[in-house]
């Protein structure tokens, strides 16, 4: 009976320094899961979407194929434009309002043209993009460059947006026609949006510098022509050249 006795407790023994080390075992697999849970390292990652997310949640970027892509976002709330459409990067503030991106496309169709594009913007506070890198190409017929624009104060483009959707439902086309114009132009001569200046390389292949207006009216231009000609000209508001450099009698002498 003490035989007995002593096995049992023996096989106790070891049952408790099984469970001990299994014990231990389970707290380090746990400890380490604690201790590397801020930092991750993947040779190779194969994703749809990813969030940029602060502590609360807050959404503050996204990287995504383009049928994830998000809906733009005003402060927090899908306000009608529609998403799953860009591919890219897209930016959020604090608020969790969309206020920028990076996207970018490019595909040949059957008939074997192609187009492609390339977008990087950073948008006014509550407002669309009003400092922007662009490339558009048609098969060919492309414009790239950096372009400054002008937006209204106020009210926020996401309100702005659906005024403008809701006008354009409008029936009957006289008061839609009206209705669109105040919001495109609010006040005489000072539209909701309008391009203020553009850097770049234009359709005619010319190396461009465009100064417009408030208005968004070119009223000065500088160009580099595909044959190296230089030339500045000074337009008024109706587009019109008042002032070249060359003027035409420079032209003459030479």
């Amino acid at each position: 009976m003490t035989d007995h006795i002593k096995k049992l407790e023996r096989k106790l023994v070891r049952l408790q320094i099984i469970c001990t080390l299994m014990v231990f075992a389970t707290g380090m697999v746990l400890l380490s899961g604690f201790v590397s849970q801020d930092k991750k390292r993947f040779d190779q990652i194969d994703v749809e979407r990813i969030n940029i997310i602060e502590k609360d949640g807050t959404l503050r970027m996204t990287i995504s194929n383009k049928e994830r892509s998000p809906e733009p976002l005003f402060k927090g709330k899908p306000f009608g434009l529609k998403g799953g459409n860009r591919t890219g990067l897209i930016f959020f503030n604090e608020e969790e309002t969309e206020v920028g991106g990076l996207i970018f496309s490019g595909k040949t169709n059957a008939n074997g043209k192609y187009s492609a594009s390339g977008h990087l913007s950073f948008d006014q506070h509550n407002q669309n993009q009003t400092l922007y890198l662009s490339y558009g190409d048609q098969n060919g017929n492309r414009k790239t460059g950096l372009n400054i624009d002008d937006w209204q104060d106020s009210p926020a483009f996401s309100e702005w947006n659906q005024q403008y959707h809701q006008a354009a439902k409008i029936t009957n086309e006289e008061e839609r026609n009206k209705k669109i114009k105040q919001l495109i132009e609010p006040r005489p001569g000072e539209p909701a949006f309008a391009k203020r200046v553009f850097v770049g390389r234009d359709e005619q292949k010319k190396a461009t510098v465009m100064l417009a207006d408030r208005a968004g009216k070119p009223r000065l231009r500088l160009s580099v022509d595909t044959a190296g000609v230089a030339k500045i000209d000074f337009l008024d508001e109706k587009g019109n050249v008042t002032y070249s450099l060359p003027d035409s009698a420079d032209q003459r002498i030479k």
